[in-house]
């Protein structure tokens, strides 16, 4: 394999500033579903898969909450950057 095509893992924190409701967690799991890259948001020892909304939602992650995000594929620093942004800019 190649150094090009092997996997990379990378992980971002971030405190949230809003709560991570359905929209929020729908424009995530849109975002995540563009990348080939698996990511995981975790909240407090939970964890979810970020291409599902429910399982997005189902954390109860609030305004003030320190998230992590972890991505695992070629384009895992990618996948993060999209949805730090998300998470920055929820209202």
């Amino acid at each position: 394999m190649s150094p090009s095509s092997e996997a990379r893992v990378v992980e971002h924190v971030l405190r949230l500033t809003a709560d991570l409701h359905a929209r929020p967690a729908g424009q995530l799991a849109q975002a995540a579903a563009r990348f080939a890259a698996v990511v995981t948001v975790s909240v407090a020892g939970r964890q979810a898969n970020a291409r599902s909304v429910l399982a997005v939602m189902g954390l109860g992650a609030t305004a003030g909450s320190d998230v992590t995000l972890a991505a695992d594929g070629a384009d895992a620093e990618a996948a993060l950057d999209a949805l730090a942004e998300i998470l920055r800019t929820a209202d």
